[in-house]
């Protein structure tokens, strides 16, 4: 089921668009940009579209086939295209449901007071190219969306986005965490060592002052002996 379609750039044939037939009848948005449309007799009865684009044309008027065609329509847009007087648009009148109507880039913009005649003959716009009667722009339709998901709490919200940083922060700790114990732990297996290495080299030098004790003791009695045979030898 197709509710979207972009056809923009394509040739018409004849004023007609090949394959968009009366089988989109679920058709909601469609975009006609640059298809060299002169008149839109040959456009199909798409009774639920919602929005249509058909700037960079080359109409001029005769619009009554969309309130015959498409009378549900909401937003449409028209800039680019050939139209010149009021006359030209006033078959809009039967287009109950139009909020948004975009003329921009056609002569009839040149018109002394072009935006108050518009709005007077076309009471149910509420935005003319962009803007409304009190020049406050027309609000973006995506962003919106956007808006009615967060409250809706269908999509992703600030404090949802709040979770995911702590979460980040709290890896991330975590993370220094295990590596400052593995570090640790690297260094108290080093002084292991070192201690070691300390208590052997403490060893070593426990055993050479030994033997050099030793060696004093046996110096110290060497010469004892020879201090008693010295002894003897005088007594003689």
């Amino acid at each position: 089921m197709v509710t979207e379609l972009v056809v923009d750039n394509c040739r018409t044939s004849d004023g007609e668009v090949e394959g968009l037939t009366d089988d989109f009848k679920e058709l909601e948005f469609l975009s006609m940009v640059n298809v060299g449309l002169t008149s839109l007799a040959k456009l199909p009865s798409l009774p639920k579209l919602r929005k249509l684009e058909l700037s960079d044309n080359n109409i001029s008027g005769h619009l009554e086939t969309l309130s015959e065609k498409s009378p549900n329509l909401t937003y449409l847009n028209l800039s680019g295209n050939k139209i010149k007087e009021l006359s030209n648009v006033e078959a809009l009148q039967n287009l109950k449901n139009l909020k948004s109507l975009d003329l921009f880039n056609c002569e009839i913009t040149t018109l002394e007071e072009y935006r108050e005649s518009i709005f007077e003959l076309l009471p149910q716009v509420t935005y003319l190219d962009g803007f409304d009667q009190e020049d406050n722009e027309a609000p973006d339709s995506e962003a919106d969306a956007d808006d009615d998901e967060g409250e809706d709490g269908a999509g992703p919200t600030g404090d949802y986005d709040d979770e995911d940083d702590d979460e980040e922060e709290e890896e991330e700790v975590s993370e220094g965490r295990e590596v400052g114990l593995s570090y640790l732990m690297k260094e108290k297996i080093q002084d292991e060592e070192d201690d070691d290495d300390y208590a052997e080299e403490e060893d070593g030098k426990e055993e050479k002052a030994g033997v050099k004790v030793e060696k004093r003791k046996r110096d110290a009695e060497d010469e004892g002996e020879d201090d008693d045979d010295d002894d003897d030898d005088d007594d003689d």
